[in-house]
């Protein structure tokens, strides 16, 4: 974390919501918790993002920590993007907006304009692996 391209808001909340703030960072995330993704399966599973935006998205999650993206030495080249433990801790909070999102919904009676809600905590997920 050496080199910080863009400042970062001294309040915490601020700076938080400044790291996840984005059209697709939490999309990204939310496709990421479930491991290593390839730019052309986030391009799949997000058909209405461009890829230069995508790309942009990944690089400044990546700046904060949450990305990380390997380069394996294969021909051609092959790069898959995976959420980092610090962008991992992000799981519970994701389901705690999604949770919200769905209340708001429910008390502006619009619940049959939502998606559904499938992000789920990692130790329930262990739990029903083990």
């Amino acid at each position: 974390m050496a080199k910080l391209i863009k400042r970062l808001p001294m309040l915490p909340a601020e700076r938080a919501l400044k790291v996840i703030s984005g059209r697709w960072k939490a999309v990204i995330l939310y496709h990421l918790f479930d491991g290593p993704r390839r730019l052309s399966a986030l391009q799949a599973l997000m058909p209405d993002t461009t890829q230069k935006v995508l790309i942009q998205q990944l690089r400044e999650m990546e700046e904060h920590g949450l990305v990380r993206r390997e380069i394996f030495a294969e021909i051609p080249s092959r790069v898959e993007y995976s959420a980092t433990r610090l962008g991992l801790s992000l799981e519970p909070i994701m389901l705690a907006l999604c949770q919200w999102g769905q209340h708001h919904a429910d008390e502006l009676n619009e619940m049959d304009r939502l998606a559904d809600c499938i992000i789920r905590p990692r130790q329930a997920q262990d739990a029903h692996a083990v």
